[in-house]
């Protein structure tokens, strides 16, 4: 996935996890690690920056050494600059890499230009993946400040002249519309968030409002589609409530080829780290 200079996985356990990203070893919160304990103790004093949830409110990141400017971290051709958020969040999810590969395969696969539509595309892992095995690329999320940073991301990846449109605005409402100007693409990428709201306000919750967007997707869906990928980080949602979502916006024909999978972040010695799910079509 990520060369061990760019990323890695050091230890996790205690509701934490230790990573290095760009040679800047970061602690920050994983409900996924809460129920083990840490392999290596001794390591976490390495932490370069450390972002803590604290009962007052003030959730805050503490640094020991500045970070580099801009602070990158590469995947094969593609660059992600990487900065702390007040969500604790530094703008990548390494574990998505393995879907990256997946949609490079399916669209240089294909043999044309695919349109794709990437939805609550944050900043743009999956986009540039699509884009740079020759998609055109729809990149649609509802923070203008996350689709300014996915610009940013394609600048540093030599993609700021490939076919990408960059819009701020909430996932369903823009399905809604292509659906009346009879837009269709040729692949799906979605990642929604457990809840959230849109540019204006709108709430979105995955358990209420998947569904009917998936169902949405299946009218701006081409046929004969190329390819489907939906992934999900919200602990309610199991694998096969995700191949559901995933198979209501395909034809009856195409279900069948639905698989769905976990996502994992592992470290050097093999231990697993819970990282989410994906749903593929076609398999």
């Amino acid at each position: 996935m990520f060369t061990p200079e760019e990323y890695e996985l050091i230890d996790f356990g205690a509701g934490r996890r230790l990573e290095r990203m760009g040679g800047i070893v970061v602690d920050r919160p994983c409900p996924a690690a809460a129920d083990c304990p840490r392999a290596v103790p001794e390591v976490w004093d390495q932490a370069d920056l450390r972002y803590d949830r604290n009962a007052d409110g003030r959730d805050q990141w503490t640094a020991r050494r500045s970070r580099p400017e801009p602070w990158l971290v590469r995947h094969r051709s593609l660059r992600f600059e990487l900065q702390p958020t007040p969500l604790g969040q530094v703008g990548l999810f390494p574990e998505q890499a393995a879907s990256w590969g997946w949609i490079e395969n399916q669209v240089r696969r294909a043999g044309r230009a695919l349109q794709v539509l990437n939805l609550f595309a944050y900043t743009g892992g999956a986009t540039l993946a699509a884009a740079a095995a020759g998609a055109e690329v729809a990149h649609v999320d509802a923070a203008k400040p996350v689709v300014t940073w996915a610009r940013r991301n394609a600048t540093h990846s030599d993609l700021a002249g490939a076919a990408i449109r960059w819009i701020v605005e909430d996932a369903s409402k823009f399905v809604a519309r292509e659906v009346r100007r009879g837009r269709r693409y040729d692949a799906l990428i979605l990642d929604p968030p457990s809840y959230g709201h849109g540019p204006r306000g709108e709430p979105w919750k995955i358990d209420r409002h998947l569904d009917e967007l998936m169902s949405h997707c299946a009218d701006v869906l081409a046929e004969p589609a190329a390819f489907v990928l939906l992934t999900c980080h919200t602990p309610s949602i199991s694998p096969g409530r995700l191949r559901q979502a995933l198979a209501g916006c395909l034809t009856a024909g195409n279900r069948h080829a639905v698989r769905a999978r976990s996502l994992f972040l592992e470290t050097a010695d093999g231990r697993k780290l819970p990282s989410g799910l994906a749903a593929t079509w076609p398999e």
